[in-house]
């Protein structure tokens, strides 16, 4: 029998959470800045006729993928934030919508940032945008993380 997965530490936790916070105050941004647009564009602007449409173009928005990926004003800033202090050899939660993993920080290079598993002989890497992703410092100091070293033989 195998032994359960640990669960991720709460701080692993509050960053999933967070996400979800910081993805929903993103469309209240994106709202407010299609009402001020909508109202510049009516010949007679009303209040309620820029925030109906404003809600029409955002629900469009919503359902074409590229421009959902790409508004991301304030998770962006808060991502790139968080991972500011990673550097290559540092451990990192990888917090996705529902879970979070523990990666390394493999390369860096302004806005990108290549992550692996941590795992022996994993060779595959990823390279993620910081302004879509979080990625936490494992050790909460932002960075500067104890790098993973091969295993060494044991002294007894």
């Amino acid at each position: 029998m195998t032994t359960p997965m640990a669960p991720a530490p709460v701080r692993a936790q509050k960053w999933i959470a967070r996400a979800g916070y910081l993805r929903w105050i993103d469309a209240l941004v994106a709202w407010l800045a299609l009402t001020v647009v909508a109202a510049a564009a009516m010949p007679e602007p009303s209040l309620t006729s820029a925030l109906v449409l404003a809600a029409v173009v955002l629900a469009v928005g919503v359902m074409l993928q590229p421009v959902r990926v790409r508004w991301r004003p304030v998770s962006g800033y808060v991502g790139i934030a968080v991972s500011r202090g990673l550097r290559p050899g540092d451990r990192a939660w990888y917090v996705r919508a529902d879970r979070a993993d523990v990666v390394v920080v493999t390369a860096r290079r302004r806005l990108r940032v290549s992550i692996t598993a941590p795992h022996p002989g994993g060779s595959e890497s990823l390279s993620v945008r910081r302004t879509r992703v979080f990625l936490v410092p494992v050790d909460g100091a932002g960075g500067g993380g104890q790098p993973l070293r091969a295993p060494g033989p044991r002294s007894s």
